[in-house]
């Protein structure tokens, strides 16, 4: 019969717990989880990169629910525990839910201090702990308005960056006369206090706060020296408390935190405590790698092995903040009996200082070039005697022994007992170790396998380079690939940094991304354009220029340099003016070939270049407009004539068709979407080989995606049933959002759905109702700008009309791009 283990919260640290737990003793415990969030376990950590844009929540959760399942455990979200009744062993939830234990495991975390000043209850006024603090974040920075943060920790840069990244005017107040003082010597605190104020933050220190203003809600904060900053929103992140209140109700013993033995046990041994709670040799931990350390530990006594001791160490400090490099370790106070190395370059941006006692490193703190903080937390870790070499100590690990190394040797140095990840303890060898005996060959796979970089990722090159080493050129050439040769950077982390340092032009982005080439080139113009249409509607002007040349004059072009013009049929349905509208066009202008589609149009071969504004025009006349044959886009919607006409139908095939097409066209994605509707199982419009198809039964609607039919040939997948049209489009519509806002330029849907996962596509188009809605309201945000039709544009205003000279200038080459 399995023990009864309760555990109270599910943060990091008790995740972790129960991962070593489920390692070492499988079958054990019948285990309960309470949590006060009302969702699974996620990596706080990353909730920074969530604030500012660079990750979603999605991206940050550890266990979704499908592990709970898997594992057997009983998870309660939104349950906070109010009673824990040591004699009868049970707690209780504010719910009223109560469960028995045998073993019991607290891991409440902390709670973020609030200065009791006048004001500090007012709607506006927030801390930053957890994911319903940034949730309420995101929502404020949508005012665009003014914001205060009052501390200069870690917590309160990242929450700075994270809401100037979102649009918001940004004040960081600190009491002190340094940002980070805990952590940085004063000289790194100034230069800080630069990096940051050069992002566009304004920064006061030694600055106290005497109230926060407002009547209904925050107005702004009133410093004791008087001055009134204005402000919409207040942060609080000026330190957190161990939140042991339940423990010391129960009669556990408590300081600080639940006072915990090296073995993570209470004052009562059937009762754990670890994490932020626990009070350890006299010390409490807010940094991840101490908490993990716990959660080892707490596993391994629980799985029965009384040798397992916690043992204080310490943990460096790194801010998570996009383009700040910063490092520290250690005590770095000055005292009579230490000595300084120190490399500072004021034109780089770099300052180095080492703090020696003895000859041997006791404190590091590095800014602006932190590549050899392994290597510095590795010699002072095994307190080596760095004599011999301390005339070249501060240049770093490449300048030891008379040469300088390359990135990759200079990890091919490290000794295989060398820290990599400090957040999970994960050194050199057992990354090198686990790459070979398991064949891993991607970052994902050590991560899975080792947890090396899987928490604040800052530790992800360095394993990168492990990879790179251990598995040679295998490895390159399984990496992401760049946009392009003119940046390092992926298509994934271009999109996350327009978003994240709301860059909208093309030459913003190179210019703060770094690109290589002045102006780019023909492969990454056309890919941020198409980036910066979709995360900024209304706001970003299209670029011609960045564009191919069928989108730029709005046909296709054909081997003999004339064009080809296919006017939108609603659904494949026409009407006899349309018919004779072709007809007496392909008379005027000569076109030699008049051809049905195979997506149920017609299309025009053989239209010189400049009879293209005419022929739109005489098109536009009848009510015809661009079908966007050439387009990036969606193009056409393919149907039968459902039950309106045929004997098999079940729906209305052709009336959803249109309907989907007149709510869709004009929307720029990632590479050409087609849809097929047909109206019975019989599939007459072929909606099982398009990029997104419906197939009508006697219930209602069957939504397909991720079909092929060209040089890839593949059969869609169900994402779904839909009982009615409304519903129909507005899925579908969520789906190509999403499909939008994550997909690399000229992916097709089901290359996407390969890299993503459809899994997750169905999580958030499907059985997230409010998430489908937010895609559903977004991208009918972004047809309000793009349903413009841009025959008309050029037929009647005159738009780009230097485009139509002779074609004299024809390229081939520029056709194939």
């Amino acid at each position: 019969m399995p023990e009864r283990l309760v555990i109270v919260g599910n943060g990091m640290a008790p995740g972790r717990m129960l991962e070593h737990l489920l390692d070492k003793a499988p079958g054990r415990y019948d285990v309960t989880i309470f949590n006060a969030e009302p969702r699974v376990n996620y990596d706080r950590i990353m909730l920074s990169p969530v604030l500012s844009g660079e990750k979603d929540y999605e991206q940050i959760v550890i266990h979704g629910d499908g592990w709970y399942i898997k594992h057997g455990i009983t998870l309660y979200k939104g349950h906070k525990i109010v009673a824990v009744d040591r004699a009868a062993k049970t707690v209780t939830s504010e719910p009223g839910e109560t469960v028995d234990y045998d073993k019991l495991v607290i891991a409440t975390g902390s709670v973020p201090f609030i200065i009791p000043v006048p004001g500090h209850d007012l709607p506006g006024v927030l801390s930053y702990r957890d994911l319903d603090d940034v949730n309420a974040m995101l929502l404020a920075a949508q005012s665009r308005q003014k914001a205060v943060v009052i501390g200069g920790g870690l917590l309160g840069l990242e929450a700075a960056a994270g809401l100037q990244a979102r649009g918001m005017e940004v004040t960081v107040i600190h009491l002190m006369p340094t940002l980070m003082e805990r952590q940085l010597d004063p000289a790194a605190g100034y230069l800080l206090q630069k990096a940051v104020e050069e992002r566009g933050i304004r920064v006061i220190t030694g600055a106290n706060t005497k109230a926060i203003l407002g009547d209904r809600r925050v107005e702004g904060v009133e410093l004791a020296d008087g001055t009134i900053l204005p402000a919409t929103l207040v942060v609080m992140a000026v330190g957190i408390r161990p939140n042991a209140g339940i423990a010391k109700e129960a009669g556990l013993a408590v300081k600080r935190g639940i006072l915990v033995d090296d073995g993570m046990r209470t004052s009562d041994e059937d009762i754990l405590a670890l994490g932020e709670c626990a009070e350890v040799g006299g010390h409490v931990y807010g940094l991840v790698a101490p908490l993990y350390e716990m959660a080892r530990v707490a596993a391994a006594r629980l799985a029965g092995d009384d040798s397992a001791g916690f043992v204080h160490s310490d943990t460096p400090t790194k801010l998570k903040v996009t383009g700040i490099d910063l490092f520290s370790l250690g005590d770095f106070a000055d005292g009579d009996d230490r000595e300084d190395i120190v490399l500072r370059d004021a034109r780089a941006g770099v300052y180095k200082r080492v703090i020696l006692q003895d000859n041997r490193i006791i404190g590091t703190v590095l800014f602006g070039e932190t590549a050899d903080a392994t290597w510095f937390s590795d010699l002072k870790k095994k307190a080596v005697d760095i004599s011999e070499m301390r005339d070249t100590l501060i240049f770093g690990q490449a300048y030891q022994g008379g040469s300088p190394l390359d990135p990759t040797a200079a990890v091919a140095a490290l000794a295989d007992d060398a820290e990599i990840c400090g957040c999970n303890g994960v050194c050199k060898g057992t990354i090198t170790k686990a790459i070979a005996d398991k064949g891993l060959t991607s970052l994902a796979d050590v991560r899975a396998h080792t947890k090396a970089s899987a928490s604040c990722g800052t530790c992800t090159g360095l394993v990168e380079q492990l990879m790179t080493l251990t598995l040679g050129e295998s490895f390159k050439a399984a990496a992401a690939p760049s946009l392009c040769g003119c940046t390092e950077l992926g298509h994934a982390d271009v999109r996350k940094l327009i978003r994240a340092h709301r860059l909208k032009s093309v030459p913003a982005v190179m210019q703060e991304l770094g690109w290589t080439t002045p102006n780019g080139c023909a492969k990454c113009r056309p890919a941020l354009n198409y980036y910066l249409i979709c995360d900024w509607p209304g706001e970003y002007r299209d670029d011609s220029r960045s564009r191919y040349i069928n989108e730029r004059v709005h046909a296709n072009i054909q081997k003999d340099g004339t064009y080809s013009v296919v006017p939108r049929m609603w659904g494949g349905v026409t009407t006899p003016d349309e018919l004779r509208a072709i007809a007496d066009v392909a008379d005027k202008f000569k076109i030699p070939t008049v051809k049905v589609t195979g997506g149920q149009r017609i299309d025009l071969l053989g239209v010189r270049k400049e009879d293209l504004p005419a022929v739109w025009a005489d098109l536009g006349r009848a009510g015809m407009i661009s079908g966007a044959a050439y387009a990036k886009g969606l193009r056409t919607v393919k149907t039968c004539v459902g039950k309106d006409w045929c004997r098999f139908g079940t729906q209305d095939s052709t009336g959803l068709g249109i309907k989907l097409e007149k709510r869709m066209w004009g929307s720029w994605t990632p590479a050409k979407v087609k849809l097929g509707v047909s109206g019975c199982p019989r599939n007459c419009a072929e909606a099982t080989c398009k990029d997104i198809g419906v197939i009508c039964v006697d219930s209602g609607y069957e939504i397909h995606f991720a079909g092929a039919a060209g040089l890839d040939i593949r059969g869609t997948q169900v994402l779904c049933k839909a009982a009615s049209e409304d519903e129909t489009i507005q899925i579908i519509a969520a789906l190509t959002q999403l499909y939008r806002e994550q997909g690399h330029y000229l992916e097709r849907i089901y290359k996407w759905a390969d890299r993503v996962g459809v899994e997750s596509i169905r999580a958030a188009v499907v059985d997230d109702p409010d998430k489908r809605q937010a895609l559903y309201d977004r991208f009918m945000e972004s047809q309000k700008t793009a349903q413009v039709d841009p025959w008309a544009e050029r037929a009647f205003q005159g738009v780009d009309a230097h485009e139509f000279a002779p074609l004299a200038d024809f390229s081939f080459k520029e056709a194939a791009e």
